[in-house]
């Protein structure tokens, strides 16, 4: 399992699962989206995105449309995606990173602290409001100085060890699944017996 920035060719499959997914696609460039695939399958297993705005003529990293397929969860890849946008923006000369998410406790196990909606920048309380009302009403902003990102070792140790989940059987189909009450019913071919 790796992470790599995505390329061209990944634009279809981002939009599919990032509609999928409900996250936000505001402003989509392939480019600014690192992608986690498996090494040996070559399946995409999640994906993540710095967006860059400008506020007042600085410069503000968000860390946005984090998402990590079902069959991939719970084995390091959001954590792993994360810490490739973390490099990036630092590789980007950022010192800090905001994200606007309602997974705030997630964001926290690698140092992001939240922060009051007062202290974000301009452009970043317009998109929280922006976000709140379209996409994520639960939504609170959060931040991370880059010095203080940390990764949890058993999200790395899972992380080297990632393997899709195979997809769950389908349960059979029940007569209510058709809004028949089976108790009730009577049936062309019913014998009575």
């Amino acid at each position: 399992m790796y992470v790599r920035d995505a390329r061209n060719r990944d634009e279809a499959w981002l939009l599919d699962h990032i509609e999928a997914m409900g996250l936000d696609e505001t402003s989509f460039r392939s480019r600014d989206y690192v992608i986690a695939v498996d090494e040996e399958s070559n399946a995409r297993a999640g994906f993540g995105r710095i967006r860059v705005h400008s506020d007042d003529g600085t410069e503000v990293c968000e860390l946005t449309s984090i998402g990590v397929l079902d069959g991939w969860r719970r084995q390091g890849v959001g954590a792993h995606v994360i810490e490739r946008l973390v490099d990036s923006a630092e590789t980007e000369a950022f010192e800090r990173v905001y994200s606007l998410t309602s997974a705030h406790d997630y964001l926290a196990q690698f140092g992001f602290e939240p922060v009051a909606e007062a202290e974000l920048p301009d452009v970043l309380a317009e998109r929280l409001e922006a976000k709140q009302d379209t996409l994520d009403p639960d939504a609170v902003p959060m931040r991370l100085d880059i010095d203080a990102f940390g990764m949890p070792e058993r999200l790395r140790e899972r992380f080297k060890t990632a393997a899709e989940d195979a997809e769950p059987a389908e349960p059979p189909e029940e007569a209510e699944d058709f809004g028949i009450d089976p108790d009730e019913a009577t049936y062309k071919y019913d014998t009575g017996s």
